[in-house]
């Protein structure tokens, strides 16, 4: 009788990236594929240049009015000065509001379900795309800044309101892209996105202050815009780039960043509900 010697093999279990490298991985998957098709980001500026340059220009006769605050002695760049700071938030709407798109691609690719069989973390996948967006629209705002420094805009909050500002609109670009990644997820379809994006983010705009003080609004228009996060954000961009924030100023912010943590959880919850349902 034969003694059969069986030799233990010792399992080593694979070492498992942190979640920074994860999130790190992602974020530099998504940036390749942004210089591929820089086409788009770049394309999104022409919309800014339009509103500032020419929509600016046409009433920049309203900056006469005391409610836009003329910056100057003649009052001739008071509107000019009150309009950046909404195309400023506006543009990163309109960008947040498309982020969802590249999951959709993924999804009818294939790549989501590589990502989704990979020993990577649910939040790690949603963060790394975020981040994409997110430098995206920094420096789509940093141009319009430009561009609105160009068409005659000063900004007496200097390099702080700026950074202000700047801070601001990555907050709200955050809960914008957010939920498009969720309604991407949920309906998996780009046209319903697309439809669904165009009619939040035109009401958004117009039932704000972007374009025209809450005084000069019909009174139930002044009632919604005061609860609205893209006149949170209009109004601390605004007093960022003026140096006269408004009095709500904190509790606009902290309803913002609110907003934004509960955008970024349901995007991670709608991801792993898309895996349950693969």
């Amino acid at each position: 009788m034969s003694t059969l010697t069986v030799a233990r093999a010792t399992v080593h279990t694979p070492a498992r990236a942190g979640w920074f490298t994860q999130a790190g991985q992602v974020l530099r998957r998504w940036l390749i594929v942004s210089l591929r098709q820089a086409w788009g980001p770049i394309m999104s500026l022409i919309q800014p240049v339009i509103w500032i340059v020419l929509f600016g220009n046409v009433f920049r006769s309203l900056g006469l009015l005391p409610q836009f605050g003329p910056s100057t002695g003649s009052g001739t760049n008071g509107y000019i000065d009150y309009l950046v700071p909404g195309i400023l938030m506006m543009t990163v709407l309109y960008s947040g509001a498309w982020a969802g798109t590249g999951y959709i691609d993924d999804i009818n690719s294939g790549v989501m379900d590589q990502y989704l069989t990979s020993p990577i973390r649910r939040t790690a996948i949603i963060t790394g795309q975020l981040g994409q967006q997110l430098i995206i629209n920094l420096a789509q705002s940093l141009v319009v800044l430009g561009i609105g420094w160009l068409a005659g805009a000063r900004y007496p909050g200097g390099v702080g309101g700026m950074l202000a500002a700047l801070g601001v609109a990555t907050v709200l670009a955050t809960i914008f892209c957010c939920c498009s990644t969720a309604v991407a997820l949920i309906s998996r379809n780009q046209i319903a996105l697309i439809s669904l994006s165009q009619l939040i983010v035109l009401p958004a705009t117009f039932l704000s202050t972007t374009m025209m003080p809450a005084s000069l609004m019909p009174a139930w228009v002044q009632n919604v815009s005061r609860w609205n996060p893209m006149t949170w954000a209009v109004e601390v961009g605004r007093g960022g780039l003026t140096g006269t924030y408004p009095d709500a100023v904190w509790w606009q912010v902290g309803g913002l960043a609110l907003l934004a943590a509960l955008a970024f959880v349901w995007a991670v919850r709608s991801l792993r509900s898309y895996q349950r349902s693969v």
